[in-house]
């Protein structure tokens, strides 16, 4: 294989739920506590239950999904990738397999905890993917360095 081509199979990130529950899980419970707490005490402040428990049920939601494609649960989590020069192939919890052959951009981040993958694939779809790198294991350094080639 060359620089520019590998594969490698994800896995689920435990460590990454552990810091997303303690984020989320507090966060759903206080916006939920106090829009519930407004919505019942039926004074002049009632309106903002509205707004809080719009809120609980959007960080609910987000949150399910962060922690159900980083246990790899999610139709939509890749569960491999392959890398080559051309494209960039990621095979789908649903089966499915996707390969970005155009317009391919590598975002990685700052921290070096993650990536985001973006690109086009054959029917001309826009599709965007985010890595963790406890999903990579020991295969991070040889991925992010194959997609070095398609940095935004």
């Amino acid at each position: 294989m060359s620089r520019w081509e590998a594969k490698a199979r994800l896995r689920p990130d435990w460590r990454g739920i552990l810091w997303d529950l303690l984020l989320y899980v507090p966060t759903v419970g206080f916006l939920l506590l106090f829009g519930l707490r407004f919505w019942f005490s039926g004074g002049d402040d009632q309106w903002l239950a509205y707004p809080l428990l719009f809120l609980a049920t959007f960080f609910f939601l987000a949150g399910a999904h962060r922690v159900a494609h980083r246990l790899l649960l999610a139709p939509g989590a890749p569960v491999a990738i392959d890398i080559n020069r051309e494209r960039v192939k990621l095979s789908l919890k649903s089966g499915d397999t996707v390969a970005l052959v155009r317009d391919v951009r590598f975002y990685p981040d700052y921290a070096g905890r993650s990536f985001g993958l973006s690109g086009l694939d054959g029917t001309g779809e826009r599709r965007q993917f985010v890595i963790h790198r406890a999903q990579l294991g020991e295969d991070w350094d040889r991925i992010v360095r194959a997609l070095e080639r398609f940095r935004a």
